[in-house]
């Protein structure tokens, strides 16, 4: 049961990649620590490390099948990736030695603060000027290295935070949510890489889960099977929203994120 359950959250993941550049990190990680609950403690760990490796292959799926000439937004954005990279390392190698309880309570006010920063402050809703006649402004590099290690830390992917600044420099909500995936593909390659060489929790033999490292290879299989196949058909035949009415959505996923996670069991 606990298979399909993550095939069928996999299927959303692969809309909200699509539709929201959430590679996988927001929805995956509440439904992990609840399939992995076995684990006590461990399971937000466990389920930060999972979505890391999901975040890789379904933001890098999606980055892959993106039109180029979208891509090219992103020229110049070097510094920026490598920051985001160097932070993530970081903010993984952080949420090794971190008690896994206050991580669950972050990853709510985290998600808490944002909606409320989304909702209150001018800019992603609506918007907080006319827009630039020489086209939306870059993201500054030096945001780089705190966005990563906290999406790193949180197993959130980055896309909470790089959307909304994408959205307030400029950018519809449709073109930001597509230039989020390459984004956190810099973050999760190297949160990733740390997961898989940490040394699995003592508790996952006895709770019947088969790790690599801090991975549960098993519900990164399953989220995978269900994901892939939406990208693919997304990517080709993208949903139509308005611009705000897409930006009310991707508020109203975060809020019932965090409400999974405050009432997980």
């Amino acid at each position: 049961m606990d298979f399909v359950v993550l095939v069928g959250v996999g299927l959303l993941t692969g809309v909200t990649t699509v539709l929201f550049g959430f590679g996988g990190g927001f929805v995956a990680v509440p439904v992990v620590v609840w399939a992995d609950a076995a684990l006590g403690a461990d399971a937000m760990r466990v389920a930060t490390a999972t979505s890391a490796l999901v975040m890789v292959v379904n933001a890098g799926f999606a980055t892959a099948v993106t039109p180029r000439r979208v891509l090219r937004s992103l020229r110049g954005s070097g510094p920026l990736v490598l920051l985001l990279a160097a932070g993530a390392a970081a903010g993984a190698f952080a949420a090794r030695l971190a008690p896994a309880e206050p991580v669950r309570w972050a990853f709510i006010a985290y998600v808490g603060l944002t909606i409320a920063d989304l909702l209150l402050r001018p800019g992603f809703l609506r918007p907080a000027s006319e827009a630039r006649a020489d086209g939306p402004r870059p993201l500054p590099p030096l945001l780089g290295a705190p966005i990563g290690a906290v999406a790193a830390f949180l197993g959130v992917g980055g896309s909470v935070m790089t959307v909304p600044a994408m959205r307030r420099a400029g950018h519809p909500m449709r073109v930001a949510t597509t230039l989020a995936n390459p984004l956190t593909l810099a973050i999760a390659l190297p949160a990733t890489a740390v997961a898989l060489t940490v040394a699995a929790v003592p508790a996952a033999a006895d709770a019947r889960v088969h790790l690599a490292g801090l991975v549960d290879v098993g519900a990164a299989a399953a989220l995978l099977l269900g994901a892939l196949p939406v990208i693919a058909v997304l990517r080709r035949r993208p949903p139509r929203f308005g611009d705000r009415t897409h930006a009310l959505a991707y508020v109203g996923l975060l809020g019932l994120v965090a409400v999974a996670m405050l009432f997980r069991g």
